[in-house]
């Protein structure tokens, strides 16, 4: 099938580049054929987002988005920021010492998911055709030009031969192609490394970001409040903050972001958030209510710093999948959207001029450049290395007195240069971590978790979590690092097991994945590749 753009991604950047390329072709009465895959068995089954937005994309995107009925609605009301000293203390802090990036005035509580799904109504609308539940596998390229996408074979065996239901790929050809899959797409990534784009950048830098759904009484409710937190349970061998928000009918979504530079290989992510909802700031909030969904996702924060070139031969990188996420507000939403945005004038622009494709937009670069996407990421660019350079409370007083006296703007910039995978200590040298075992009231275990995830592989189908070599979870991660992987998984995908000779082995759960990418990303040997399951496959998220 041949299309003038397609699109990889039902996210916010990927919808967004979509309506507005039909914006622009309705408004000089051009026809334009836009295609969008969703590797979701619906668009927003695999959105997972705080989520606080900030509507600013969205106003000059579809101005009339209240008439329009956008999931749009609970407005913050009021913004509690603490320090966690300890298990049952905190501090909450004054206005002042908080960077003001962090406080929300003018912002709602959403979903993202449901946000994502409303978006694909307005595509659809505008002339958008919107394929869920195909994954798009591999790229077509060609002389060294992307020329569109392969949709992955359905219906393959554990060993890759067809079943009785294989239906074969198909080719998806575009003029131009933009990859929207969110933090450390599996095409993303490739073409990041085939075309360079990473060149003299500073390495992408990640964390992994837990979400909860509760209901609970109306009386422990307050809609639009807004609480953050930094410390407890984590300390200086990671660094991350948690969150509260309460949304409309009565639900609050609590989580909590780790960074995924920690050194230490016994720490436990998911063990940590578990143990975040016991602190007394947390739970007098969660008390006498019901957990109905859990998710995680990985998240790249790595900003400015970070940023690859987004274009190349035939296609752009938008989003998440670039790393466009503003760290120094803890929101990615609006900044993926206006990329989209950006990503669409220039398409157009492109197609308008020269109908055959296949260029490299470098045009983008500047339009990205000459907008507030970019005056975003700049005044935002040293607020994760500060952390991790100077610590949780160091760390939060240069960010506060960068960001409230001097706009982001000090005449220098702090790099991370480090890569997460490389931040691990040996298990020898590293203190071990006793984990309460879970209440089963606040606190609860990795599978009952991932069943609220609604989580769903074809089972007799290739393991898409491919190992480089299958030796190093045994002979090099469980030697020196007590194989990470039993830990850094927030989905019980990997398990240490023995085998029938007593020795023990790496076993991959891969029908428990929940795409958060966490093992593509933290594994110490980088020996692990995430790769697209069958369309469809994964979780589906309700209205994460």
């Amino acid at each position: 099938m041949e299309f003038d753009v397609v699109i990889v991604g039902a996210g916010p950047a990927g919808l967004s580049t979509a309506i507005r390329l039909m914006q622009q072709a309705k408004a000089a009465a051009k026809e334009l054929t836009v295609c969008v895959v969703e590797k979701g068995s619906e668009v927003g089954a695999h959105i997972l987002s705080g989520a606080v937005f900030e509507p600013r994309a969205l106003n000059e995107l579809l101005p009339d988005w209240q008439q329009l009925g956008a999931p749009v609605s609970t407005a913050v009301t009021q913004d509690d920021i603490y320090l966690f000293r300890s298990s049952d203390s905190a501090t909450k802090l004054p206005g002042l010492l908080v960077p003001k990036t962090m406080h929300n005035h003018g912002n709602y509580i959403v979903s993202a998911a449901n946000l994502c799904r409303w978006l694909a109504q307005q595509a659809e609308q505008l002339g958008v055709e919107i394929f869920p539940g195909f994954a798009a596998s591999e790229v077509l390229i060609e002389d060294n030009i992307v020329k569109g996408i392969l949709i992955g074979d359905m219906g393959l065996d554990r060993h890759g031969k067809p079943k009785d239901s294989f239906v074969p790929g198909m080719e998806l050809r575009a003029k131009y192609t933009v990859f929207a899959e969110g933090c450390r797409g599996h095409l993303g990534k490739q073409l990041i490394q085939h075309f360079a784009l990473d060149k003299d950048k500073s390495p992408q830098h990640y964390a992994l970001g837990f979400k909860e759904i509760w209901d609970v009484p109306a009386q422990q409710h307050q809609a639009g409040l807004v609480v953050h937190s930094a410390g407890w349970p984590l300390n200086n061998d990671a660094y991350g903050g948690g969150y509260l928000y309460h949304a409309e009918n009565q639900q609050i979504v609590v989580g909590l972001i780790v960074d995924l530079n920690y050194s230490n290989p016994h720490l436990s992510p998911f063990e940590e958030f578990q143990r975040y909802k016991h602190h007394p700031v947390i739970s007098q909030y969660l008390k006498n209510g019901k957990r109905v969904s859990y998710g995680a996702r990985a998240i790249a924060k790595g900003g400015l710093n970070s940023l690859p070139k987004m274009s190349f031969n035939g296609g752009l990188l938008v989003g998440c999948d670039a790393g466009t996420l503003n760290f120094a507000k803890i929101k990615g939403n609006h900044t993926a959207m206006k990329s989209g945005m950006l990503a669409a004038d220039t398409l157009f622009d492109a197609l308008m001029q020269d109908d055959t494709g296949g260029r490299d937009l470098t045009a983008f670069a500047d339009a990205i450049k000459s907008s507030w996407l970019y005056d975003e990421l700049y005044r935002s660019r040293n607020f994760g290395a500060a952390i991790h350079k100077f610590g949780t409370f160091w760390g939060g007083a240069f960010n506060t007195l960068e960001q409230n006296w001097f706009a982001g703007k000090l005449p220098f910039t702090l790099k991370d240069e480090r890569p997460d995978h490389a931040q691990l200590k040996l298990a020898s040298e590293a203190a071990p971590i006793n984990y309460p075992k879970p209440d089963n009231v606040l606190s609860f275990d990795r599978l009952s978790s991932v069943y609220l995830s609604n989580t769903n592989h074809e089972e007799e189908q290739p393991c898409h979590l491919k190992l480089k070599d299958a030796q190093i979870p045994i002979s090099v991660n469980l030697a020196k690092y007590n194989e990470p992987a039993q830990r850094y998984c927030p989905a019980g995908v990997y398990e240490i097991v023995q085998d029938e000779n007593d020795e023990p082995k790496l076993q991959i759960n891969a029908q428990n994945c929940i795409h958060c990418k966490t093992c593509d990303i933290k594994d110490p040997s980088q020996n692990i590749i995430w790769v697209t399951p069958e369309g469809a496959g994964g979780p589906n998220y309700p209205n994460m």
